[in-house]
């Protein structure tokens, strides 16, 4: 199982464009001894990955959403509930008060990433198509 607090770890290891803004944000953020706080953390991020889409860094998406799959199948409970809410689900947040379709993220979606996708969508606008065509 994969635990809270590997999960910040794993996703900068998948997007090495991050790693400089992760370390100037714990810098901001974080004193010596301090409790990260996953959910906030997983914010920052989201912006990053919408910031890829917007640079059409297309490799690092894959990669990132390949983990986030990964989180997904593999993560404890907590793991799962604040990669789907704490960090697709602000995706979703970003991308919209951007007029930006969701669908650009669909292709890089894996199943259970894409399930996510969907029940967030669902939950919060309507319908959403589940295919990736």
């Amino acid at each position: 199982m994969i635990a809270k607090s590997e999960v910040m770890n794993l996703l900068v290891e998948s997007c090495p464009s991050y790693k400089n803004r992760w370390i100037e944000y714990c810098k901001l953020n974080y004193s010596k001894g301090d409790e990260q706080l996953l959910y906030i953390d997983l914010g920052d991020f989201a912006y990053h990955v919408f910031d890829l889409y917007m640079n059409k860094e297309s490799d690092e998406l894959q990669q990132v959403f390949d983990v986030i799959e990964q989180l997904l199948i593999y993560g404890d409970e907590y793991v799962v509930e604040a990669v789907a809410i704490g960090l697709l689900e602000d995706i979703q947040n970003i991308a919209l008060s951007h007029n930006t379709n969701l669908e650009v993220f669909v292709q890089y979606l894996k199943p259970k990433t894409l399930n996510w996708w969907v029940k967030l969508f669902n939950f919060w606008n309507g319908t959403l198509k589940e295919d990736k065509a």
